[in-house]
Protein backbone atom coordinates (compact mmCIF):
# COMPACT_ATOMS: atom_id res chain seq x y z
CA UNK A 1 0.00 0.00 0.00
CA UNK A 2 1.56 3.14 -1.25
CA UNK A 3 1.81 5.68 2.05
CA UNK A 4 4.54 6.96 1.98
CA UNK A 5 3.98 10.81 1.07
CA UNK A 6 0.55 10.89 2.38
CA UNK A 7 -0.17 12.94 5.83
CA UNK A 8 -0.48 11.73 9.23
CA UNK A 9 -4.50 12.50 10.95
CA UNK A 10 -4.65 14.71 13.59
CA UNK A 11 -7.14 12.22 15.26
CA UNK A 12 -4.70 9.77 16.98
CA UNK A 13 -4.86 9.50 20.97
CA UNK A 14 -1.76 7.18 22.05
CA UNK A 15 -3.06 5.68 25.41
CA UNK A 16 -0.83 3.16 25.42
CA UNK A 17 1.36 2.36 28.38
CA UNK A 18 -1.07 3.71 30.85
CA UNK A 19 -2.47 0.80 31.95
CA UNK A 20 -6.19 0.03 32.06
CA UNK A 21 -8.59 2.44 33.85
CA UNK A 22 -12.15 2.10 34.73
CA UNK A 23 -14.07 -1.04 34.21
CA UNK A 24 -17.15 -2.83 32.49
CA UNK A 25 -19.28 -0.80 35.53
CA UNK A 26 -19.92 -3.83 37.73
CA UNK A 27 -22.03 -2.94 40.33
CA UNK A 28 -23.50 0.13 38.28
CA UNK A 29 -25.83 -2.03 36.12
CA UNK A 30 -23.57 -4.44 34.46
CA UNK A 31 -22.68 -7.64 36.44
CA UNK A 32 -19.81 -10.21 36.38
CA UNK A 33 -21.84 -12.53 34.34
CA UNK A 34 -22.71 -10.08 31.42
CA UNK A 35 -18.42 -9.24 31.79
CA UNK A 36 -17.55 -12.71 31.26
CA UNK A 37 -20.22 -13.28 28.46
CA UNK A 38 -19.07 -10.34 26.39
CA UNK A 39 -15.21 -11.04 26.75
CA UNK A 40 -15.69 -14.82 26.03
CA UNK A 41 -17.94 -13.69 23.11
CA UNK A 42 -15.70 -11.37 21.61
CA UNK A 43 -12.99 -12.97 22.27
CA UNK A 44 -14.47 -16.53 20.43
CA UNK A 45 -17.05 -14.57 17.59
CA UNK A 46 -15.64 -11.31 16.96
CA UNK A 47 -18.52 -9.94 18.24
CA UNK A 48 -18.34 -6.01 19.00
CA UNK A 49 -17.90 -5.53 22.37
CA UNK A 50 -19.67 -1.40 22.56
CA UNK A 51 -22.71 -3.82 20.64
CA UNK A 52 -22.87 -6.29 23.63
CA UNK A 53 -22.17 -4.29 26.67
CA UNK A 54 -24.62 -1.91 25.22
CA UNK A 55 -27.41 -4.45 24.39
CA UNK A 56 -27.09 -6.31 28.00
CA UNK A 57 -26.73 -3.43 30.19
CA UNK A 58 -29.59 -1.41 28.25
CA UNK A 59 -26.90 0.96 27.17
CA UNK A 60 -26.13 4.44 28.75
CA UNK A 61 -22.75 3.38 30.27
CA UNK A 62 -21.48 6.16 32.32
CA UNK A 63 -18.93 7.82 30.16
CA UNK A 64 -15.31 6.90 31.59
CA UNK A 65 -13.44 9.84 33.02
CA UNK A 66 -11.04 12.29 30.57
CA UNK A 67 -7.57 12.18 30.29
CA UNK A 68 -4.90 13.85 28.39
CA UNK A 69 -4.92 12.81 24.67
CA UNK A 70 -1.18 12.37 23.18
CA UNK A 71 0.32 11.24 19.81
CA UNK A 72 1.92 8.53 19.34
CA UNK A 73 6.07 9.09 19.15
CA UNK A 74 7.26 9.58 15.22
CA UNK A 75 9.47 6.96 15.43
CA UNK A 76 6.28 4.17 16.10
CA UNK A 77 6.21 2.71 12.28
CA UNK A 78 3.30 0.99 13.15
CA UNK A 79 1.89 4.12 15.07
CA UNK A 80 2.25 6.09 11.60
CA UNK A 81 1.05 3.59 9.98
CA UNK A 82 -2.90 4.00 10.95
CA UNK A 83 -2.49 7.38 11.54
CA UNK A 84 -1.68 7.72 7.65
CA UNK A 85 -4.99 5.04 6.83
CA UNK A 86 -7.15 6.98 9.07
CA UNK A 87 -5.87 10.18 7.61
CA UNK A 88 -6.64 8.70 4.14
CA UNK A 89 -10.34 7.78 5.09
CA UNK A 90 -10.53 11.14 6.22
CA UNK A 91 -10.08 12.12 2.93
CA UNK A 92 -11.70 10.56 1.16
CA UNK A 93 -15.18 9.89 3.10
CA UNK A 94 -15.23 13.75 3.06
CA UNK A 95 -15.36 14.15 -0.71
CA UNK A 96 -18.09 10.88 -0.55
CA UNK A 97 -19.89 12.97 1.63
CA UNK A 98 -19.93 15.80 -0.21
CA UNK A 99 -20.89 14.61 -3.03
CA UNK A 100 -24.17 13.44 -1.79
CA UNK A 101 -25.10 16.69 0.22
CA UNK A 102 -23.28 15.47 3.25
CA UNK A 103 -20.83 16.40 5.45
CA UNK A 104 -18.34 14.00 7.66
CA UNK A 105 -17.40 13.96 10.94
CA UNK A 106 -13.67 12.45 11.22
CA UNK A 107 -13.56 9.65 14.42
CA UNK A 108 -11.04 9.20 16.81
CA UNK A 109 -8.62 6.45 16.63
CA UNK A 110 -7.34 5.34 19.96
CA UNK A 111 -3.85 3.28 20.59
CA UNK A 112 -3.82 1.35 24.04
CA UNK A 113 -2.73 -2.02 25.66
CA UNK A 114 -4.15 -4.07 27.63
CA UNK A 115 -7.22 -2.19 28.85
CA UNK A 116 -8.91 1.35 28.47
CA UNK A 117 -12.04 3.04 29.83
CA UNK A 118 -14.43 3.66 26.54
CA UNK A 119 -18.00 5.04 26.54
CA UNK A 120 -19.25 2.05 26.06
CA UNK A 121 -17.64 0.24 28.32
CA UNK A 122 -14.29 -0.86 28.95
CA UNK A 123 -12.48 -2.36 25.90
CA UNK A 124 -9.73 -5.09 26.33
CA UNK A 125 -7.15 -6.54 24.23
CA UNK A 126 -9.34 -9.87 23.56
CA UNK A 127 -11.86 -8.10 22.19
CA UNK A 128 -10.03 -6.95 19.19
CA UNK A 129 -11.04 -3.10 17.49
CA UNK A 130 -13.57 -2.18 17.87
CA UNK A 131 -15.85 0.90 17.59
CA UNK A 132 -18.00 3.13 20.08
CA UNK A 133 -20.79 4.94 18.94
CA UNK A 134 -21.50 6.64 21.95
CA UNK A 135 -17.73 8.32 21.71
CA UNK A 136 -17.30 8.11 18.13
CA UNK A 137 -13.89 6.55 18.82
CA UNK A 138 -12.80 3.50 17.20
CA UNK A 139 -10.34 1.56 19.30
CA UNK A 140 -7.69 -0.67 18.49
CA UNK A 141 -4.56 -2.48 20.81
CA UNK A 142 -1.78 -2.88 17.71
CA UNK A 143 -1.26 -6.04 18.65
CA UNK A 144 -3.90 -7.36 17.47
CA UNK A 145 -2.03 -7.02 13.94
CA UNK A 146 0.24 -9.82 15.20
CA UNK A 147 -2.90 -12.02 15.42
CA UNK A 148 -3.95 -11.60 12.33
CA UNK A 149 -0.41 -12.74 10.59
CA UNK A 150 0.14 -15.56 12.65
CA UNK A 151 -2.88 -16.42 14.40
CA UNK A 152 -5.08 -15.72 11.32
CA UNK A 153 -2.83 -15.96 8.63
CA UNK A 154 -3.94 -12.39 7.30
CA UNK A 155 -0.65 -10.89 6.66
CA UNK A 156 -0.17 -7.58 4.58
CA UNK A 157 -0.30 -3.66 5.39
CA UNK A 158 -3.38 -3.50 2.80
CA UNK A 159 -5.23 -6.39 5.65
CA UNK A 160 -4.06 -4.02 8.42
CA UNK A 161 -5.74 -1.51 6.34
CA UNK A 162 -9.00 -2.96 6.17
CA UNK A 163 -9.34 -3.33 9.45
CA UNK A 164 -9.37 0.21 10.19
CA UNK A 165 -11.78 0.55 7.42
CA UNK A 166 -14.10 -1.51 8.59
CA UNK A 167 -14.19 0.30 11.94
CA UNK A 168 -14.35 3.36 10.08
CA UNK A 169 -17.86 1.91 8.18
CA UNK A 170 -19.03 1.38 11.49
CA UNK A 171 -18.77 5.45 11.72
CA UNK A 172 -20.38 5.94 8.39
CA UNK A 173 -23.19 3.87 9.47
CA UNK A 174 -23.47 5.59 12.91
CA UNK A 175 -23.39 9.26 11.20
CA UNK A 176 -25.88 7.81 8.30
CA UNK A 177 -28.40 6.80 10.98
CA UNK A 178 -28.01 3.33 10.34
CA UNK A 179 -26.78 2.23 13.52
CA UNK A 180 -28.90 3.98 15.71
CA UNK A 181 -31.77 1.67 13.77
CA UNK A 182 -30.54 -1.03 13.73
CA UNK A 183 -29.65 -1.49 17.70
CA UNK A 184 -33.67 0.22 18.25
CA UNK A 185 -34.67 -2.61 16.35
CA UNK A 186 -32.49 -5.64 18.07
CA UNK A 187 -34.25 -4.20 20.79
CA UNK A 188 -37.51 -5.49 19.94
CA UNK A 189 -36.45 -8.72 18.39
CA UNK A 190 -35.27 -12.62 19.92
CA UNK A 191 -31.77 -13.41 20.35
CA UNK A 192 -31.23 -14.77 16.53
CA UNK A 193 -32.60 -12.11 14.97
CA UNK A 194 -30.70 -9.51 17.07
CA UNK A 195 -27.72 -11.54 15.96
CA UNK A 196 -28.92 -11.49 12.34
CA UNK A 197 -29.44 -7.95 12.40
CA UNK A 198 -25.56 -7.77 13.92
CA UNK A 199 -24.36 -9.81 10.75
CA UNK A 200 -26.09 -7.43 8.24
CA UNK A 201 -24.23 -4.44 9.85
CA UNK A 202 -20.95 -5.99 9.80
CA UNK A 203 -20.92 -6.99 5.98
CA UNK A 204 -22.29 -3.10 5.24
CA UNK A 205 -19.19 -2.34 7.10
CA UNK A 206 -17.00 -4.38 5.29
CA UNK A 207 -18.84 -3.21 2.16
CA UNK A 208 -18.03 0.57 3.12
CA UNK A 209 -14.34 -0.45 3.71
CA UNK A 210 -14.66 -1.88 -0.04
CA UNK A 211 -15.98 1.85 -0.71
CA UNK A 212 -13.14 3.70 0.77
CA UNK A 213 -10.72 1.25 -0.72
CA UNK A 214 -12.26 2.06 -4.20
CA UNK A 215 -12.19 6.01 -4.07
CA UNK A 216 -8.95 6.12 -2.30
CA UNK A 217 -6.79 4.35 -5.38
CA UNK A 218 -9.00 6.48 -8.03
CA UNK A 219 -7.92 9.56 -5.89
CA UNK A 220 -3.55 8.85 -4.52
CA UNK A 221 -3.34 4.86 -6.15
CA UNK A 222 -2.60 3.83 -3.12
CA UNK A 223 -3.27 0.37 -3.87
CA UNK A 224 0.01 -2.22 -5.02
CA UNK A 225 -0.24 -5.40 -6.53
CA UNK A 226 -1.93 -8.16 -3.91
CA UNK A 227 -3.17 -5.58 -1.61
CA UNK A 228 -6.76 -6.67 -2.58
CA UNK A 229 -5.90 -10.08 -1.88
CA UNK A 230 -4.73 -9.18 1.16
CA UNK A 231 -7.99 -7.48 1.97
CA UNK A 232 -10.38 -10.61 1.00
CA UNK A 233 -7.82 -12.83 2.95
CA UNK A 234 -8.59 -10.96 6.08
CA UNK A 235 -12.25 -10.74 5.39
CA UNK A 236 -12.29 -14.45 5.40
CA UNK A 237 -10.39 -15.43 7.88
CA UNK A 238 -12.24 -13.89 10.60
CA UNK A 239 -15.75 -14.93 9.06
CA UNK A 240 -17.81 -16.20 11.95
CA UNK A 241 -18.00 -19.90 10.48
CA UNK A 242 -13.82 -20.09 10.61
CA UNK A 243 -13.56 -18.46 14.02
CA UNK A 244 -16.37 -21.07 15.28
CA UNK A 245 -14.89 -23.73 13.70
CA UNK A 246 -11.15 -23.28 15.04
CA UNK A 247 -12.92 -22.44 18.79
CA UNK A 248 -14.93 -25.15 19.20
CA UNK A 249 -14.84 -27.67 15.89
CA UNK A 250 -18.19 -26.89 14.78
CA UNK A 251 -20.53 -23.92 13.65
CA UNK A 252 -23.89 -22.70 15.06
CA UNK A 253 -25.19 -19.97 12.13
CA UNK A 254 -27.39 -18.56 14.59
CA UNK A 255 -25.54 -17.06 17.07
CA UNK A 256 -23.68 -15.64 13.90
CA UNK A 257 -23.11 -11.81 14.86
CA UNK A 258 -20.49 -11.11 11.92
CA UNK A 259 -21.37 -12.91 8.77
CA UNK A 260 -19.59 -16.22 7.31
CA UNK A 261 -15.95 -15.78 5.07
CA UNK A 262 -17.77 -16.27 2.07
CA UNK A 263 -20.18 -13.34 2.93
CA UNK A 264 -16.92 -11.07 4.66
CA UNK A 265 -15.44 -11.45 1.16
CA UNK A 266 -18.62 -11.12 -1.68
CA UNK A 267 -19.81 -7.62 0.56
CA UNK A 268 -15.95 -6.40 0.86
CA UNK A 269 -15.42 -7.13 -3.06
CA UNK A 270 -18.71 -5.26 -3.42
CA UNK A 271 -17.73 -2.11 -2.15
CA UNK A 272 -14.39 -1.82 -3.66
CA UNK A 273 -15.71 -3.21 -7.17
CA UNK A 274 -18.48 -0.42 -7.54
CA UNK A 275 -17.43 2.00 -5.23
CA UNK A 276 -20.96 3.13 -4.76
CA UNK A 277 -22.73 2.97 -1.25
CA UNK A 278 -26.00 2.04 -3.10
CA UNK A 279 -24.51 -1.55 -3.47
CA UNK A 280 -23.64 -1.97 0.17
CA UNK A 281 -27.51 -1.92 1.01
CA UNK A 282 -27.17 -5.37 2.89
CA UNK A 283 -30.58 -5.18 4.63
CA UNK A 284 -32.43 -5.72 1.73
CA UNK A 285 -29.89 -7.85 -0.18
CA UNK A 286 -30.87 -11.59 0.33
CA UNK A 287 -28.33 -13.66 1.82
CA UNK A 288 -24.94 -15.22 0.14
Amino acid sequence: MRLEDERESDNVEDRRGEGGRGGFGVGRGVGIGTVILALVASYFLGIDPSVMLSLFSGGGNPAPQSAPAHKPPASDEMATFVSKVLADTEDTWRVIFQQTGRQYQNPKLVLFTGATPTACGTGQTAMGPFYCPQDQKVYIDLAFYQDLKTRYKAPGDFAQAYVIAHEVGHHVQHLLGIMDKVQAQRGRTSETQANALSVRLELQADCFAGVWAYHADRMRNVLEAGDIEEALAAASAIGDDRLQRQARGYVVPDTFTHGTSAQRVHWFRSGIESGDLRQCDTFQARPH
